[in-house]
């Protein structure tokens, strides 16, 4: 059993104030339409997931993170890796990765699977003491047009397009 799924029943007792604050700051600068469609990748139980106010989808590898999740209702959940997107090319408007890109097996793959679901609007976050930093900074730059970074207390959040 992984890390993630033997946290699952204290998760949001964990995390839920420091993963709201993300989403507070990325709701002010991420304009989303009710038509939209978004994929949060990464998505644990939900969190990142249910504030939008469009079309939900996430995806998640802990399978205890989803069942927390698909509690909540109404969002598609999907068990799947970010290196393996279960969805077509171009078919989410706005996909987001909240502090879960540290935690991908393969860092290019994942981020290339993201980029290739996505149309043209990405929140792409991570913690910024992982030793990764360099690593996913110079990814996303290569993969994205990086359009702001917002350097939260404990994540670097990029507003990307493709």
């Amino acid at each position: 059993m992984g890390y993630y799924d033997e946290i699952s029943s204290g998760y949001e007792e964990l995390h839920r104030e420091e993963q709201l604050k993300k989403i507070g700051i990325i709701k002010r600068h991420l304009k989303v339409h009710s038509s939209d469609r978004l994929l949060d990748v990464g998505c644990g139980t939900g969190l990142t997931t249910e504030p939008w106010g469009c079309k939900r989808y996430g995806i998640d590898p802990a399978p205890k993170l989803l069942e927390r999740a698909r509690e909540k209702g109404k969002v598609e959940y999907r068990l799947a890796p970010a290196e393996d997107i279960p969805y077509p090319d171009n078919n989410f408007d706005i996909v987001v990765s909240i502090t879960a890109i540290q935690n991908f097996k393969d860092i290019a793959k994942g981020l290339s699977e993201i980029k290739r679901v996505g149309r043209d609007r990405f929140v792409l976050s991570f913690l910024k003491r992982t030793k990764k930093r360099d690593i996913i900074d110079r990814l996303i730059r290569k993969l994205f047009i990086v359009e702001d970074v917002i350097e939260e207390e404990k994540d670097l959040i990029y507003f990307c397009g493709k």
